[in-house]
C-alpha cells in the first residue's frame, strides 16, 4: 500500500495516475474527497483530513509500505519553517508508530546551503525532522518549478514580458512537475532501496532568464522580453497584497538564495529529467498564454 499526500495538487494528481497505471494499491490523504477526480476516487482508498493531524495519519498509515510526502503551501502561516515543521513532526511520529519503511518527500535542492534561504530552509528543516523517523528516506530535491511561470501567462500575452527576480546572466535551474511525479513514481514502484539520501532531479537545460524569455517568444511566435524585478520591489508588492513581514522575509530570502546559486552544487550531480524547457513551454505554457489571450478577446 502506498499512501499519497496532496493528491489534488499538480504533482500528486500526476503521481497517482502513474501509480494506478502500474496497478499499485493507493491510499490518499485529502482535505476534501470531493476535490478528487471521479475516476481516481473510485480506484483509491480515501482518508479525509490534513496530514499535519496525528489522528488522520493514524487512519492512513496502518499497513503502508511507503509514504509520498509533500507539504502544501500556506502563505498565511506565521512562518514557513513553523508550517513545514508542524507537518513534519506529526509525520515523523506517525511513521515511527506505524513502521512505514519508505518515505519519498518533495523538497528543495541545496541542502548544503549555509545561510538562511527562507522557504527553502524550511523544507530542509522538514527533511531533518522526517529523517528522525528512521524510515528509508529519499528527499527528491528540486529547483525552480517550470509551472511557476503559469502565473504569468496573462502578462506574457498582454505585455510580452516575463518578470522574475533572477539576474539576467544567471542560469536558472528548473524542473517540470510531470518529471517530479514520474521520478517519485519510480521510487515508489520499486522499494528495494534503503537508507536516507538527497535525490536531486533537474531539467537538462541551463538557460538564463533572457534565454527562457527567448524560447517562450519563439514558441509563441512573438517577442517576449525579460524584466528583472528588484527584490525590494517584490517585497513591496507582497506587502501590498497583505503578506506578513515573516512571509515577505521567507519569500525574499528564497529568491535571493536562488539568485546566489543555492542549486549549483546539486546541479552538478542531479539526475537529468527528460523534459526540457522548450518542450514544456510548447506543451504547457503556450496553450495557457493562448487561452488567456482568448479570454481577453
Amino acid at each position: 500500500m502506498i499512501v499519497v499526500t496532496t493528491p489534488t495538487g499538480r504533482i500528486g494528481r500526476q503521481l497517482i495516475t502513474r501509480l494506478l497505471e502500474q496497478e499499485a494499491a493507493v491510499r490518499v490523504i485529502v482535505r476534501d474527497a470531493a476535490q478528487l477526480d471521479t475516476d481516481i476516487r473510485a480506484r483509491v482508498e480515501v482518508v479525509e483530513g490534513s496530514h499535519a493531524d496525528a489522528a488522520v495519519l493514524d487512519l492512513a498509515l496502518p499497513g503502508a509500505d511507503a509514504l509520498f510526502w509533500l507539504v502544501p503551501p500556506n502563505p498565511a502561516a506565521p512562518s514557513a519553517e513553523q508550517h513545514y515543521l508542524d507537518f513534519a513532526r506529526a509525520g515523523a511520529a506517525a511513521i515511527r508508530r506505524h513502521g512505514v519503511a519508505h518515505v519519498v518527500a518533495v523538497t528543495s535542492a541545496g541542502h548544503d546551503w549555509t545561510t538562511s534561504a527562507g522557504v527553502l530552509s524550511a523544507a530542509f528543516a522538514m527533511d531533518a525532522e522526517l529523517r528522525t523517523s528512521g524510515a528509508g528516506y529519499r528527499a527528491v530535491s528540486l529547483p525552480f518549478y517550470m509551472e511557476n511561470l503559469l502565473g504569468q501567462a496573462d502578462a506574457i500575452g498582454l505585455t510580452g514580458t516575463l518578470s522574475l527576480s533572477c539576474a539576467v546572466d544567471q542560469p536558472l535551474a528548473m524542473i517540470a512537475t510531470q518529471d517530479i511525479a514520474s521520478h517519485a513514481a519510480g521510487l515508489l514502484a520499486d522499494l528495494s532501496w534503503s537508507g536516507q539520501q538527497d535525490d536531486p532531479v533537474f531539467s537538462p537545460d541551463r538557460l538564463t532568464p533572457e534565454e527562457i524569455a527567448a524560447v517562450i517568444g519563439e514558441e509563441l511566435g512573438r517577442s517576449v522580453a525579460y524584466e528583472r524585478v528588484a527584490l525590494n520591489d517584490f517585497a513591496a508588492m507582497l506587502r501590498a497584497r497583505g503578506a506578513s513581514e515573516q512571509a515577505v522575509t521567507d519569500t525574499v530570502e528564497m529568491f535571493a538564495a536562488q539568485d546566489a546559486g543555492i542549486y549549483d552544487e546539486d546541479w552538478a550531480t542531479a539526475t537529468m529529467a527528460p523534459t526540457d524547457f522548450r518542450t514544456w513551454c510548447r506543451e504547457v505554457l503556450v496553450p495557457a498564454v493562448r487561452a488567456a489571450d482568448l479570454q481577453r478577446a
